[in-house]
């Protein structure tokens, strides 16, 4: 008889620091949590009936493909309720119903699970799904109509539409303040400045997102806005105007750094951001949309396994 011993090969000792994808799920949803409550608060009981109709039919989508498809229910990671709230954070108070299960249809059964679930998609879900809803029906978030019957306070248009159509003249009475402060049209959970730097700065600290990401978006946004107003100040506004409007806050704290369309290298996350941040801007002040943000992670999101390639050189010399 022919006797063999196994060969038993263990990984390496690997460190890891307990994080988990419902830890990340819930503390992303815990930074996002103060944009959504002013939202709420402006926008009363519509603005509640959306957020909740969005994490409760993405929720449910998650749960129904995993029945159908029979594999493990994933409902339990939080995942598929962040996907919720960050979609409703996005869109207007007054979306209709069939807008937001159309809207997490997409992106929990189209644009993540079909790609295999978590860490498969090359697209953020939530990205996607809102660029598709945008593409299809975009009286639905041209914001000024859509809001039109809110008196809030404070000036009731899109400050980037404004300067889309009019120039920097429009957008004069925007003061710091008042955009810091939410104190704008916008997405429900998108508007409030403040609420979001604070909640982008603790999921920094906390480690659940990468720091290079935001700041280089950030940054490139900073660059090349002073380039557009220093070429024209008439036409193009300053880099503060356009850090605080739009969807630039959520984008580079919640959407642009999700795990698995954005690198993992240092250097690829640092060309990742700053990429995004240059073209947002150039749609804003030369394209077709007021706010490029969405359609700026698209682009990022598609050419990051190209920077991913960018690696450190090993240590050490071929003998």
């Amino acid at each position: 008889m022919n006797s063999r011993k196994k060969f038993i090969v263990s990984h390496a000792p690997f460190w890891h620091y307990g994080s988990n994808i419902n830890e990340r799920s819930y503390h992303t949803m815990l930074a996002a949590l103060p944009a959504v409550l002013l939202g709420v608060f402006q926008y009363g009981l519509p603005a509640l009936a959306v957020v909740a109709l969005s994490v409760s039919t993405s929720i449910f989508w998650e749960w129904a493909f995993s029945a159908v498809t029979k594999r493990p229910n994933t409902v339990g990671d939080g995942n598929a309720a962040l996907i919720g709230v960050l979609l409703a954070m996005l869109i207007p108070a007054t979306a209709p119903w069939w807008a937001v299960l159309t809207a997490t249809f997409i992106a929990i059964v189209i644009c993540k699970q079909i790609f295999g679930g978590i860490g498969g998609n090359s697209f953020n879900p939530v990205v996607l799904a809102l660029a598709i809803l945008i593409l299809s029906w975009k009286d639905i978030f041209y914001f000024d109509s859509a809001l039109v019957d809110y008196d809030l306070g404070f000036i009731m248009y899109h400050p980037l539409v404004a300067l889309k159509a009019f120039g920097t003249n429009a957008i004069s009475d925007f003061s710091i303040g008042d955009l810091l402060l939410g104190r704008q049209v916008g997405g429900i959970g998108s508007t409030f400045g403040l609420g979001l730097i604070v909640g982008g700065i603790y999921l920094i600290l906390r480690g659940f997102i990468r720091w290079e990401i935001s700041v280089s978006f950030l940054v490139g946004i900073l660059v090349s806005a002073t380039l557009f107003h220093l070429a024209d100040p008439t036409r193009f506004a300053g880099p503060i105007f356009h850090l605080l409007t739009g969807y630039t806050l959520i984008g580079a704290f919640f959407l642009a750094t999700e795990d698995s369309s954005s690198p993992v290298n240092f250097i690829p996350m640092l060309i990742y951001g700053a990429v995004g941040g240059i073209v947002t801007v150039i749609i804003r002040s030369i394209g077709a949309y007021a706010d490029g943000v969405v359609y700026a992670i698209l682009v990022i999101n598609m050419v990051n396994p190209l920077l991913d390639k960018i690696r450190p050189k090993a240590l050490g010399k071929v003998a």
